[in-house]
């Protein structure tokens, strides 16, 4: 098997690429976004915590971690303005018995126009080629949007449900890579 291309990833519309702290402010900007559903451990807390130099000192000590065969969370660019848009990417351990997990999410003005479906059809793409044979991803049961998105590329719903999160309800979904392949 030949050894895939790392990011950054093109599509005919976007570049995936490892982020850089500039782009803690975008980051920030879907954090102050987030629908009041969400666990508040991952919305702005009352103090306007994590700020845009946390999440910038975030991203540079991740460089590390993006150095394993997972792409961790690559920022999503437009192709033609070079304009920082969400994110998309693997998360998670490949360890015995872990299933790396597609996770993406979007400035709310770019949502609806097909960005997620493509970057994560990007990123699925590089993890076949990684010789990655299943994936998993988590979403809230009322995040209709993000559950489409996981129908188009695949994922099925396992039947499983993580509590783990207090009040909210994350389905669980997979995607087998290698039922996929050619």
């Amino acid at each position: 098997m030949s050894v895939p291309q790392d990011p950054p990833l093109l599509t005919e519309r976007l570049r995936l690429r490892r982020p850089v702290p500039s782009d803690a402010t975008v980051y920030h900007r879907m954090w102050m976004e987030r629908d009041p559903r969400v666990p508040a451990h991952r919305r702005l807390d009352s103090d306007g915590r994590p700020t845009v130099d946390d999440i910038s000192r975030d991203l540079i000590a991740g460089e590390s971690a993006l150095e394993s065969r997972h792409t961790g969370l690559l920022s999503i660019e437009i192709v033609e303005t070079r304009e920082v848009i969400g994110y998309c990417g693997l998360v998670g351990e490949r360890a015995a018995g872990h299933m790396p997990e597609l996770a993406f999410e979007l400035l709310a003005r770019f949502q609806g126009r097909g960005y997620a479906t493509e970057a994560a059809e990007a990123t699925i793409a590089w993890a076949r080629a990684c010789g990655i044979a299943r994936l998993q991803a988590t979403v809230w049961d009322w995040n209709t949007a993000s559950r489409r998105v996981l129908e188009k590329l695949g994922f099925h719903d396992t039947g499983r449900v993580d509590k783990t999160l207090g009040d909210a309800s994350s389905l669980v979904t997979e995607l087998d890579l290698e039922s996929q392949r050619e």
